[in-house]
């Protein structure tokens, strides 16, 4: 299965946040919209990403006084895609070894979504589950 099979069940709504954007507001739109990960985007281009654990790692560093700090003082700017081709078995591998749970997904360099380990897990399960049912199907037939 492709990344953009993945956004076209799943949707290409991605929540986003500029670099002047505090860490305690960012915080607050994490916790409202019920996501781990938010894109940084600066004049449209994606120029980091941020997750819980970033914010959690400044709060345990700074303590309170890191929630007035602009977003850009723990986000990743490193940020790895995914492209809308790839596979899920490309992107599980990368961001297993990456360690990353969320990636944006971009072609020439237009946001188009973002895709989550679990969005992925998700989708390999559900072909798993298909397979097997297809060979029960199979079998059962004779």
């Amino acid at each position: 299965m492709l990344v953009s099979q993945i956004l076209k069940t799943k949707g290409d709504l991605v929540f986003t946040v500029t670099p002047g954007d505090t860490i305690g507001a960012v915080t607050a739109l994490l916790h409202a919209r019920r996501v781990g990960a938010l894109v940084v985007v600066d004049a449209g281009k994606v120029v980091g990403i941020v997750s819980e654990r970033d914010v959690v790692r400044s709060l345990a560093e700074l303590g309170a006084p890191a929630l007035d700090r602009p977003i850009t003082s723990c986000m990743t700017s490193d940020v790895l895609f995914a492209r809308p081709g790839e596979t899920v078995d490309a992107l599980l591998e990368r961001m297993t070894d990456r360690r990353v749970r969320h990636l944006p997904v971009c072609e020439d360099d237009k946001l188009l979504g973002i895709v989550s380990i679990g969005d992925l897990v998700k989708h390999k399960i559900s072909e798993v589950v298909a397979e097997a049912d297809g060979l029960k199907a199979y079998i059962a037939a004779g």
